[in-house]
This record gives structure tokens, C-alpha cells and sequence, in this order.
């Protein structure tokens, strides 16, 4: 009986012993649980921002002082935790980036990554184009330098901070612009690019003699523009290139053996002059006059660029910009009238006639796959000096821009465009711009240079005057003249590839009795590298001759450098 009341006693007792056990686990179950809990709610994702495109991270130092260890770009997304310490009137909180513990001044982390930019205004510090949204590329209207802006928003921060575009809101203008030409104070806004004297070398020139009324040198913008390099599209740099307008596109195989066998490594192909090469939507839409025009249907075109660029060859769409008497049957009101001219001639000044032809070349990057396109006529008409001289001439000069100005600002708007195809923008340029001065049509070569990719100028032997003969020494005549070009290109922070058009048709054009052979085209060359221009050639045949290319295909063939 005794035995059975000690093993009852024992039982119970261990029943006993279980249940604190279980107690105690369960106890410390939910202690963890709890514990748990409290380290969850302790820690937020939050981002670091402010009004520039960094952030300062701090570590406390030996002395308990707060002491800047590096910087990262806002936006980042950081660890925060509820621990906080004031150091010299500033509030910090503790933040664990990299695995690795810092302090940021509490105001510098916010929840959402739409409010890690802080600025509240900009300035102007290269006249910009104004975009109705953040997306394509239709215009709203255009702000000069010096200008105020209030910042309403902004669409996406760049790798290292800064932001891409923003909103803003100027007077009565509510819009996007690019924030590379923005700076954060009106005095820097202000102030002109002249490291190394940039500005200086530019700002007092002027034709000798008379006024062309181009515009001034002092009015351009110097300061260097970034030149992209699209991983799967090489800029080339050292170019043999043939052009083909777009009536013998049809026979791209036998232009492609010449080329094949010769090493070419270019082919210029007509997307727009006068005529269409094929039937563009955005033309459909915007000009249907010249929509009318297509010379080639859309397959057989594109059939052709496809053959070119399965050769190895890179690919560059030429398109005659201003010169459209199509587009100004369309636009008339974006025409030059003058009693000076009888040309219908889109304005430069005309907003509607960068769109059209921006659009144009973005259209046929994405559907033909171009590597690059060219714009040649970006200028006013060659007797724009007889226009600007006679009272009665409307220019259609809506933002008060001098002619040079507006040629460069209509090529800051395409490069920002184009580049956001994946590729690269060339212009073609007189072989006057290689003088120190703006020419009456509005061309001056180092501000044209300093944004493009590419600068193609059109030294032809036969251009210079009938005067005097300057087309049988077509070594001398292409040699003085690329030292100028040459001169040019030194005396600007990024300057394009000078890639220069060459004279490849029999001289003199009004009485053609110079053949222009192999070694015409080998002279035009060496006396481009001799000068120190080194980015190539391009052969200028209207008639894209296949005859003329057979007579001097070993031109290509030979090696320059």
C-alpha cells in the first residue's frame, strides 16, 4: 500500500516536473516570438534623398564624433533603425547598407522612392527644349539660358543620382526637360563654359568684311556634352564608306560585292531627300505629300539594310532636314516667306519641322535598324544673307534665336532623341564651317561639333569657285582646307568624329573633264589624315554610280592610317 502511494507520489510529481518544463518552453517560445516581433517593427526599408545626387553616410569616430566615411547615390535603399542621436544640433539615424552599420542625417531617408528628390528649383544653364510629357519627343516650347524653374517632379534617377528629367513649372509653361543642362543656382546658370579659355577662342569672331547675319559666336554653348557608346552598337570611328541614294537600293547586291571584296565598312543609304525611300507612318501622319513620294516599299527597303548590316557593314540613314519643299507644301506656316527667295523652306526656327524629321529618324532606327543617322541640310537656305537683309523676310523666329543658336539647340533636342534609340547622330556640314566664323546660314562648326557624334563636312573639289582651278590638285585643295577643319576640332572640350564627305564624280560638275578615278579618291583621303582629320571618308556620287564605284573601289581598299 506504502509502495503504491510513493509510485503515485513519483508519478505526480513527475507529471509535475513536465508541466513547468512545458511551462517553460512554451514561455520562452513566445518570449522569442515576441522578441521577434520587436526586431521586425525596429527595422524599415527606406531610401536616401536629397536636393543633390548624393548621400553622406557617417560612422561615429573614436572621440564619439560624427565623421564622414563615403558617399552614395540618393535613391539607394538603406536598412533603417529606431536609433537616433543628436550630434552638434543635427539628428542622425542609424542605417545598415552593405551589411555594414552608418549614420545619415534623419531627413535624409523617406519611405517612398518617388520623394528622394528634395530640390525645389533649377536654372537654365544651356537653353533648353521644354517636352509636353517625359515619354516622346513632342515639344511644349523652349526656355533660355539664365531662367528660373520651380521642380514639381521628376521621372527616374540616373545610376549615379541624378535625376533624368524633370517637371517643372516656368511662368505659364508646365513641362519636362532633360536635367543635364540644369544647374542649381542663377549665377552658375549664368556663366559661360571657358576652361582652358573655351569661350575666349570663340566669343570676339565674325566674318571679316560684313555681317551675315548668322549669329555670334558668344551666344553658343561650349560646354562638353557626353557622348554615348552603345555596348551593341560601336561607334566607327574610322569610316570607308560608300553612299546610295534610294532609287538603286533595288541592286544592293551588286553595290555590296564592290564593297565586300574592297573593305568598305559603311554604307550612307537615302531614308529622306526630296523623295522618301519608303512609306514612313510618322510621314503618313505628318506630311502626306511627302508620304506620297515613296520610292520604295517598306519590304524591299528594309530587305536591303537587312542584307547591308549581315555584311558587317554598319548602316547610317541619311535625311535631308530642312530642305523639304514636300513637308513645307504640308506646313506652310512653318516656311520662311521672303520676297528675297522664291524657296518653300521649313524654318529652322520651326519646332514642327524638328519633330517631323526627329521622328523620322527614330521611326527608322526602330524598324530598319539603322546604326545612325545623318542629317544633311540642318541650316537655313544658302541665300539667307539676301533674306535677312530685306525688312520684309519672316523667319518664323518664335523664341528670339539667333540662326546658329537654333541649329545647335535643334541638335541638342535630336541627340537626346536619337540616343534614346541606341543610335548615333552625324551632321552634315558646308565646307565653309571650317573658317573662324558663323557662316549666314547659321553654321558654325565647333558648336555643331561639340554635341553631335559625328561631323561630315563637304569639301568638294569643285565648291571652292569657278575662278580658279581648284579641282585638278585635289590633294592641295582637300589639304588647305581640312587644316582648318582640323584647327576646328581642337578648340572645343568634346569634339564628334570628323568623318568628311570626298569628291567621288568627274570635275568640274558644270563641265565635268577631270576624271575623278582610284587615286583622285586615294589623294582626297591622304589629304584628310595628312591634316589630322582621321575619322574617314564618305564618297559623294549623287547618281550613286556603279560604274564610278567599279573605277574606284581599290580606293577602299587601301589603308590610311
Amino acid at each position: 500500500m506504502e509502495k503504491r502511494r510513493r509510485k503515485r507520489k513519483l508519478k505526480i510529481g513527475r507529471i509535475v516536473v513536465a508541466i513547468i518544463i512545458l511551462i517553460i518552453i512554451l514561455l520562452g517560445v513566445i518570449f522569442i516570438i515576441n522578441k521577434g516581433k520587436k526586431i521586425i517593427i525596429s527595422k524599415n526599408e527606406l531610401y536616401l534623398a536629397a536636393d543633390n545626387n548624393i548621400v553622406k553616410l557617417y560612422i561615429l569616430d573614436e572621440e564619439e564624433n560624427m565623421k564622414e566615411e563615403k558617399e552614395v547615390p540618393r535613391g539607394t535603399k538603406v536598412t533603417s533603425y529606431n536609433d537616433k542621436i543628436d550630434k552638434d544640433n543635427t539628428n542622425y539615424t542609424k542605417i545598415e547598407y552593405e551589411k555594414n552599420n552608418y549614420y545619415v542625417i534623419s531627413s535624409s531617408l523617406v519611405k517612398n522612392i518617388k520623394d528622394v528628390v528634395l530640390e525645389k528649383e533649377k536654372y537654365v544653364r544651356t537653353s533648353v527644349t521644354v517636352y509636353e510629357n517625359e515619354t516622346d519627343s513632342k515639344i511644349l516650347s523652349f526656355i533660355k539660358k539664365g531662367n528660373k524653374l520651380d521642380i514639381t517632379g521628376y521621372d527616374n534617377l540616373l545610376d549615379d543620382g541624378n535625376v533624368n528629367m524633370y517637371k517643372i513649372k516656368a511662368n505659364d509653361i508646365e513641362g519636362w526637360v532633360y536635367s543635364k543642362y540644369l544647374v542649381n543656382d542663377e549665377q552658375s546658370a549664368k556663366e559661360v563654359y571657358n576652361e582652358n579659355g573655351v569661350y575666349d577662342i570663340h566669343k570676339d569672331r565674325k566674318f571679316k568684311g560684313r555681317e551675315l547675319y548668322g549669329g555670334k559666336p558668344s551666344t553658343l554653348d561650349y560646354y562638353p556634352y557626353e557622348k554615348p557608346e552603345f555596348a551593341d552598337n560601336k561607334l566607327l570611328k574610322n569610316a570607308k564608306s560608300m553612299y546610295l541614294n534610294a532609287g538603286v537600293i533595288g541592286s544592293i547586291d551588286s553595290y555590296l560585292k564592290i564593297a565586300k571584296e574592297n573593305g568598305v565598312n559603311a554604307i550612307v543609304v537615302d531614308i529622306k531627300d526630296g523623295a522618301l525611300a519608303y512609306s514612313s507612318n510618322v510621314a503618313k501622319e505628318i506630311s502626306p505629300t511627302a508620304y506620297a513620294t515613296a520610292i520604295n516599299s517598306n519590304e524591299s527597303y528594309k530587305s536591303a539594310i537587312d542584307k547591308i548590316k549581315e555584311a558587317g557593314i554598319y548602316v547610317v540613314g541619311r535625311i535631308v532636314v530642312f530642305n523639304d519643299t514636300h513637308y513645307g507644301k504640308d506646313h506652310p506656316e512653318d516656311c520662311i516667306t521672303s520676297t528675297a527667295s522664291s524657296r518653300l523652306w521649313p524654318s529652322a526656327y520651326s519646332r514642327g519641322a524638328w519633330y517631323y524629321n526627329v521622328e523620322l529618324a527614330k521611326e527608322a532606327v526602330k524598324e530598319m535598324g539603322f546604326n545612325e543617322i545623318q542629317f544633311d541640310y540642318v541650316r537655313f537656305p544658302e541665300d539667307a544673307y539676301n533674306m535677312s537683309i530685306k525688312g520684309n523676310s519672316d523667319f518664323k523666329n518664335k523664341y528670339d534665336e539667333e540662326k546658329a543658336e537654333t541649329v545647335q539647340n535643334f541638335l541638342f533636342y535630336a541627340s537626346d532623341q536619337i540616343h534614346k534609340t541606341g543610335a548615333y547622330l552625324s551632321v552634315d556640314v558646308f565646307g565653309e564651317c571650317s573658317g573662324e566664323y558663323v557662316t549666314a546660314y547659321g553654321q558654325y562648326w565647333p558648336a555643331i561639333s561639340n554635341v553631335v557624334d559625328v561631323i561630315s563636312s563637304m569639301p568638294y573639289t569643285d565648291h571652292f569657285g569657278r575662278r580658279v582651278d581648284t579641282w585638278t590638285n585635289a590633294y592641295q585643295t582637300v589639304n588647305n582646307w581640312a587644316k582648318g577643319a582640323a584647327t576646328r576640332q581642337t578648340e572645343i572640350p568634346t569634339p564628334a568624329i570628323a568623318r568628311t564627305w570626298i569628291t567621288a564624280y568627274d570635275t568640274p560638275y558644270w563641265n565635268p573633264t577631270v576624271v575623278y578615278g582610284a587615286s583622285k579618291i586615294e589623294d582626297q583621303v591622304k589629304a584628310l589624315y595628312d591634316a589630322g582629320l582621321d575619322g574617314g571618308f564618305i564618297t559623294w556620287n549623287s547618281a550613286s554610280s556603279l560604274a564610278k564605284y567599279e573605277q574606284i573601289k581599290s580606293a577602299f581598299a587601301k589603308d590610311y592610317q
